[in-house]
């Protein structure tokens, strides 16, 4: 048995492999660079964990910005001023196992729970969190532009819109306007633009996809079983282990949806209307 098996849904085609080149559309081979965008330190281990892992394997280079301190994450009240700390090692800890440099995970610091209020880009003041400010600017879209412009990735990965956590949605909607703003030439202070937006894929921690997955990721029991021992790291969450009880009846597979970042062109709804409706230009 492979280590790793890889079915993309390509329409009602089913096609086979066992490299990541052998199902991607639009594989660019050694130039290749995942960044996996966390929005709370375990969500992409929870969710990517396998993938993880065959990336590494396939010598991708691969790189984990973790959007928030952790620090809600406490679970007795004498933990409220290390838990970000606990959770910050147990971070390292819990991705270096799975093959990934320490010096490729990247912290945004945004306080846990609240990135409603730290969504856009605005100038620091004294008042804002020091680790949270980047080149003079605070803001969640300043530091994903930062992270973006500095990894240059060209596959992006991060917990699907449909999730029912906040700082999921912010995280996704934050991320997508970045993609933007890193490929055009505003606040140069944040690094060179990137040639081209990379492709973005989802993967569903807490609620379902809002559409069909594309790709399936299934692996050897082996890395399965790395990827719960991986989860087993955070042990300053006490529902830990029975998380990882129910990630182990779904099996050794992981499924990404891929996402489309397309801007408005008025020229593909031409086609819909024409003289049958009679539709006619203002003057």
């Amino acid at each position: 048995m492979a280590d790793f098996d890889l079915v993309r849904l390509v329409g009602e085609e089913r096609r086979a492999g066992t490299t990541l080149a052998s199902v991607s559309r639009h594989w660019q081979g050694d130039k290749e660079r995942f960044l996996f965008v966390s929005p709370h330190d375990d969500d992409v281990v929870l969710g990517a964990g396998l993938l993880m892992q065959l990336a590494v394997s396939e010598g991708v280079p691969v790189h984990i910005v973790i959007v928030t301190n952790g620090s809600m994450g406490y679970c007795s009240k004498g933990e409220k001023t290390s838990i970000s700390a606990a959770r910050r090692n147990e971070t390292y800890n819990c991705y270096t196992s799975l093959g990934i440099p320490k010096e490729n995970i990247h912290w945004a610091n945004f306080p846990d729970g609240s990135l409603n209020i730290h969504a856009g880009r605005r100038f620091a003041v004294q008042s804002d969190l020091p680790e949270c400010v980047i080149a003079g600017a605070t803001g969640i879209q300043n530091s994903f532009t930062h992270f973006i412009r500095r990894i240059r990735p060209t596959q992006c990965f991060l917990p699907t819109f449909n999730d029912l956590h906040p700082d999921h949605k912010i995280t996704y909607q934050e991320l997508m306007i970045s993609l933007f703003h890193a490929s055009g030439t505003i606040w140069p202070e944040l690094g060179d633009p990137i040639a081209k937006v990379p492709h973005i894929h989802e993967m569903a921690v807490y609620c379902d996809f809002p559409a069909a997955p594309r790709l399936k990721v299934a692996s050897a029991d082996s890395y399965f079983e790395k990827k719960l021992a991986a989860v087993l790291m955070f042990e300053s969450q006490k529902q830990i282990a029975s998380l990882v009880e129910s990630i182990r009846t779904t099996g050794a597979v992981e499924f990404f949806r891929n996402v489309e970042f397309n801007l408005y062109n008025p020229f593909k709804y031409h086609q819909m209307f024409d003289e049958r409706f009679h539709v006619h230009s203002l003057k």
